[in-house]
């Protein structure tokens, strides 16, 4: 913003106006660190929230995929916030919207209003994360973007190691309402770190919103995970089932009819036609469907089947996160030696196989083979996520990127909800209600539903099979604006 507080206008890549800039990384970090440590440290509390909420530990699902539903339903319009009402506007009101989110959520009582309250929560993570990332693209230059980017990646990185032992820790300790009260104090240092330090850039000439095809687009996604989370639970008949499936699909039917026909779609579909831009995004999608359900997975085996306290749970999930940081080393020679097609199908077959492997963790598994399998499930999953995003930009233009981001970015969080949805499926499935008493029980099942999440990121390997020799070499440093998560 200039002195005479007139909003700056974009311009691709200035170098910093203000000192103030030197602090805006961080600003920004602090949001990135507050989203995925709350996603993760509730992921370890799931069976005490759910006992606390009297309710079983597979009704907690709703109350994970709610959040990144709504992440995937908000995120399309986030760019378009930015533009019409500025940057520090939006990052605010989307900081605010969190914490004020937080504050319901740790104010609940029953299952029903903490589903309703994570999406308000969701709905300010949509635009938190996205608009920091573009704030920091419009001012740096790019000779600095790489570094301030990959400085504004770690959070994603060491959220994972800190949220489950925090969320043990908190559960045996404390209370689970703190969960979602240390957003509290960290969403108010942020704000006001907003005025101080975050620039505001906004847009002269705006197109209109697609306001028919976010209502088109966000029904049909939230209805379709709806029935996703209730199959299997008796709440519906099988023809109300498929009524909602019909309806569901029609409206995203719509929606695709509609974004063909205007020139500013709430999402470029035509990027579709890119190869490699296809699939990396339809393989990312159906690689995370078996890989979102993991972390909503694990914490049940940990604590209901296997008896280990929330710390301890958390404890094991911590090598995923080293592992996840440590390939960032060796990513690069991997790819120049095997090629991004190489390493996809290797790498999800890889996954896919560790994800089986899972159903070998039973009672009396020494802690060293479920370290073991941690890591390299850690590992695979941190080389998945690098290469997906990366390949997301391989073949599309610049004036392209932000459309293609946004593609990325809702599909990647409709995955991951659809995901938990169907680990949730998956277990209810395989899992009697007898056998929540019963240890033995309790892990057979979840040891079907970890099988039926390998299987299906076995068969995604075929999507991958569509890239060929060379795809991704001209992916160059300064277009992965963030590799990770």
């Amino acid at each position: 913003m200039s002195s005479s507080g007139t909003p700056l206008p974009f311009t691709e890549n200035p170098a910093p106006a203000h000192p103030a800039t030197r602090m805006l990384p961080w600003l920004v970090a602090v949001a990135f660190f507050m989203e995925s440590l709350d996603t993760t440290i509730l992921n370890t509390a799931v069976p005490a929230v759910a006992a606390a909420l009297h309710v079983g530990p597979l009704a907690m699902k709703a109350v994970l995929a709610s959040y990144t539903l709504s992440l995937a339903v908000f995120i399309p319009i986030s760019g378009w916030m930015a533009d019409r009402f500025g940057t520090r506007r939006v990052f605010a009101s989307a900081i605010g919207l969190f914490t004020f989110g937080s504050l319901l959520c740790g104010l609940c009582s029953n299952i029903h209003l903490l589903v309703a309250c994570r999406v308000i929560q969701g709905m300010g993570g949509a635009m938190m994360v996205p608009v920091g990332r573009l704030t920091l693209v419009r001012s740096f230059a790019k000779a600095d973007l790489l570094r301030v980017m990959s400085f504004v990646s770690v959070p994603a990185l060491v959220a994972p190691m800190l949220g489950p032992v925090a969320g043990g820790l908190i559960v045996d300790y404390a209370h689970w309402r703190v969960i979602f009260f240390l957003n509290i104090p960290i969403g108010l240092l942020g704000l006001i770190m907003v005025y101080l330090h975050l620039p505001d850039f906004q847009e002269k000439d705006v197109h209109p919103l697609d306001f028919v095809g976010l209502v088109l687009f966000g029904s049909g996604i939230a209805l379709l995970s709806y029935v996703l989370e209730v199959f299997g639970e008796h709440q519906l008949s099988g023809g109300e089932m498929t009524g909602l499936l019909v309806l569901s699909a029609a409206l995203l039917a719509a929606y695709w009819v509609h974004a063909h026909q205007l020139q500013f779609p709430l999402l470029n579909l035509h990027l579709f036609d890119v190869r490699t831009f296809r699939v990396a995004v339809n393989g990312s999608f159906f690689t995370r469907l078996g890989i979102g359900g993991v972390p909503f997975l694990l914490p049940l085996l940990y604590q209901t089947g296997l008896g280990y306290t929330p710390v301890q749970s958390g404890l094991l999930i911590v090598p995923q996160a080293v592992a996840a940081m440590g390939m960032k080393a060796i990513l690069r020679k991997l790819l120049a030696v095997i090629g991004y097609k190489g390493v996809l199908i290797s790498n999800t077959l890889a996954i896919g196989s560790l994800l089986i492997l899972l159903t070998s963790i039973r009672l009396h598994t020494s802690a060293v083979q479920i370290v073991a399998i941690a890591f390299f499930y850690g590992a695979c999953t941190s080389l998945q996520y690098t290469t997906m995003n990366t390949l997301v930009y391989a073949d599309v233009e610049e004036k392209d990127a932000s459309g293609a981001s946004s593609i990325a970015s809702t599909m990647q969080q409709m995955s991951i909800s659809f995901g938990v949805a169907f680990a949730g499926l998956a277990t209810a499935f395989f899992v009697p209600g007898a056998a929540y008493s019963t240890s033995a029980l309790m892990i057979a099942g979840i040891h079907k539903a970890f099988f039926c999440l390998g299987a299906l990121t076995l068969v995604s390997t075929a999507v991958f099979a569509g890239l060929q020799r060379g795809d991704g070499d001209n992916v160059r440093e300064h277009k992965i604006l963030h590799p990770d998560g």
